[in-house]
């Protein structure tokens, strides 16, 4: 599964009540979220921008880098285009390594429905994201 930037901080930094299963399933290894260099280079940046407090986001950065798989960047031509081009990353990177993208981001949510996604992608909100049961879920990344 890919999370989003606003995911990850909902979940790490934030820590959402509402996403507390979804939590659970991660800290479990149940799910396991994959990122690029890219993605988590974005991470690093926003948890370091002046409001964020220095020892929630190094909490969130320890926690997000105990679960997360890291993966090379991949070379895809994605059948869409994001609106934000800062997105694109974790759109084709959810295309590449796994069948689940989860965000709150309208325009990512929006593409849930492209023609050329729907059917090799579900694109989530976060809270949606539990219970998943079978091939959604249990994704291998070898």
């Amino acid at each position: 599964m890919v999370l989003d930037t606003n995911a990850a901080l909902a979940l790490w930094y934030f820590e959402d009540p509402a996403l507390s299963p979804l939590a659970a399933a991660l800290a479990s290894g149940r799910l396991v979220p994959v990122a690029t260099p890219p993605m988590i280079a974005e991470w690093h940046c926003v948890l370091a921008r002046e409001g964020f407090d220095p020892q929630r986001a190094a909490a969130a950065r320890t926690a997000y880098a105990a679960l997360r798989r890291e993966l090379p960047l991949p070379e895809l031509e994605a059948p869409a285009r994001c609106r934000d081009p800062d997105d694109q990353k974790f759109l084709v990177c959810a295309l590449a390594y796994a069948p689940l993208l989860l965000t709150r981001d309208k325009a990512l949510l929006r593409l849930a429905r492209h023609r050329r996604i729907a059917p090799r992608l579900a694109i989530l909100r976060p809270e949606q994201a539990m219970p998943l049961r079978g091939p959604v879920a249990a994704t291998e990344i070898s």
